[in-house]
């Protein structure tokens, strides 16, 4: 059973890991004690024979060994591949949990999409998440020993209520040598296919949720059987095994205490149980121990998945939601907070602090702006080519033709919208229209003159248009006209409509 200690450490205060530290079940005592003693017994034997059993020629020989082992034991790159190899562990670990097949969401989707409340509603639904459940209970028999040990044959699972006895001859009828969890996953494909053909889930759109839905339950099942297929490779796990036992095998050798006398390098002290040893032998050992425990989480190790809890408690929420739960609302009636402009819950005495704080509106919130450089800056150009100004940029999209003239109407409205859109003040606008200086009697050649940047000039008249002269009236009896009804004068616009060109030229003349 997985052993769970989050709320001991729910808030962090002074040595809030200190009380996990006497904890047996699920520690690293409980996984190394025995480890640790055989390493402790090698070497205090050595100590021993070395103190009590070797003569003096032995005694230096092995003083030169103890020497050269503790010089060239730190060769041995033992943090660097125990890192590595624990990650690599610990994420695998992790990502198997997160491939457990969780019946929530399938369960929401068959509540919703198959329909009545008869009994073969009922059936349909509690046969769909059975369907799911067994599924679930063969890949886990098939990775987890506990599982196993629960469900060690076929006939378990029947007699459980997972698998029905005719379902159980279909099952090992089917000639496979393979694993057969899959099996259920296609019972339950063609059952939602039959509930569409009988009306019971209603359209196409929810079949494809529901085997959706069913595709999603079905690819974590085979990711567990991947992951318990594929393992980390062997090599790597050789090479760290390895690494850290010869280590600790030449620290056997190299860490023993000689005798003071010799006058060796670092020798000065004698000591019976080397400490600091004991210790690098916890962490190390330890750390190959937590991924031994994690390389397998399907075992039945302290912090191994609870899989029987979970095939359990699946399988007994499946059936609540598509059963006892089918079209079971309660009376829809108004909130709290109805008429409450603000909703908000209340707090308790433990938790009104909370109230007093601020909300949080962003990183940015609490920055300050000298007012200088708030000021907005006026763009210098706008796009085109270098050197062209955006009142030729935009008279070289238009065409060319008669109403493109000065006192055309194309021409004034293409007046009227440079000067609208302009960003040149009215100080450099009227510089930048000054009239170059011509010869007495001739006219202008620019667009000062427009009536619509200069409302004090009269409007010209618009140049007639160019084509034969009509011809003249031909005496003889005249028709009465017709009388065509003129439309009136538009109203103002709605408020929230943007006026159009005419009208603003109006109302700027």
């Amino acid at each position: 059973m997985t052993v769970t200690y989050t709320a001991r450490v729910a808030n962090a205060r002074f040595g809030g890991f200190s009380q996990l530290l006497l904890l047996w079940r699920g520690s690293i005592y409980k996984l190394l004690w025995r480890e640790l003693l055989c390493f402790l017994g090698f070497y205090m034997v050595l100590s021993a024979a070395y103190r009590f059993v070797l003569t003096e020629g032995q005694k230096r020989y092995f003083e030169k060994l103890v020497i050269y082992c503790d010089q060239y034991a730190s060769l041995i790159p033992v943090s660097f591949v125990l890192g590595f190899y624990v990650t690599l562990v610990v994420n695998r670990w992790w990502s198997q949990y997160l491939c457990m097949p969780l019946p929530d969401a399938l369960m929401c989707v068959v509540a919703g999409t198959v329909h009545g409340r008869d009994d073969r509603g009922r059936l349909y639904r509690r046969t769909l998440m059975r369907y799911a459940g067994l599924s679930a209970v063969l890949i886990l028999r098939s990775v987890s020993t506990a599982v196993f040990k629960r469900f060690p044959t076929i006939d378990h699972v029947v007699e459980a209520g997972f698998m029905t006895r005719e379902e159980r001859k279909k099952f090992e009828n089917l000639n496979s040598s393979y694993n057969k969890y899959w099996v259920p996953c296609v019972w339950f494909s063609n059952l939602a296919a039959q509930a569409r053909r009988e009306g019971r889930i209603r359209d196409n759109s929810a079949l494809k949720l529901l085997l959706e839905e069913l595709n999603v339950f079905r690819g974590k099942c085979g990711m567990l059987f991947h992951y318990d297929w594929i393992s980390v490779p062997l090599v790597y796990t050789q090479v760290v095994t390895i690494a850290l036992y010869s280590y600790f095998l030449a620290c056997l050798i190299g860490r023993q205490f000689l005798d003071p006398a010799q006058g060796y390098k670092d020798h000065d002290l004698d000591l019976c149980v080397p400490i600091f040893t004991l210790l690098q032998f916890f962490f190390y050992a330890g750390w190959l121990k937590v991924a031994e425990q994690l390389i397998n989480p399907f075992g039945e190790d302290d912090d191994d998945f609870e899989t029987n809890f979970l095939i359990d408690r699946n399988f007994q929420v499946s059936m609540l939601a598509v059963d006892e739960m089918y079209d079971d609302l309660a009376v829809l009636e108004k909130d709290l907070y109805w008429d409450a402009a603000e909703a908000r819950a209340p707090y308790t005495a433990a938790t009104v602090f909370q109230l007093r704080q601020p909300s949080f509106q962003g990183s940015t919130f609490d920055i300050t702006l000298a007012k200088e450089d708030m000021q907005f800056q006026r763009l210098d150009g706008l796009d085109g080519p270098m050197g062209e100004a955006p009142g030729d940029f935009l008279q070289r999209l238009l065409p060319a033709g008669a109403g493109m003239a000065a006192g055309g109407p194309l021409g004034r409205r293409l007046s009227f919208l440079l000067r609208k859109n302009s960003c040149v003040s009215e100080a450099s606008t009227g510089a930048s229209c000054s009239c170059a200086v011509v010869p007495e009697g001739a006219a202008p050649e620019c667009s000062c003159g427009d009536p619509l940047l200069d409302p004090g000039l009269p409007e010209p008249e618009p140049p007639p248009p160019a084509g034969p002269e009509p011809p003249a009236l031909i005496p003889g009896p005249v028709e009465p006209f017709s009388i065509v009804t003129m439309p009136g004068p538009r109203g103002p616009a709605p408020p929230w409509l943007p006026s159009p060109i005419g009208e603003e030229e109006e109302n700027l003349a």
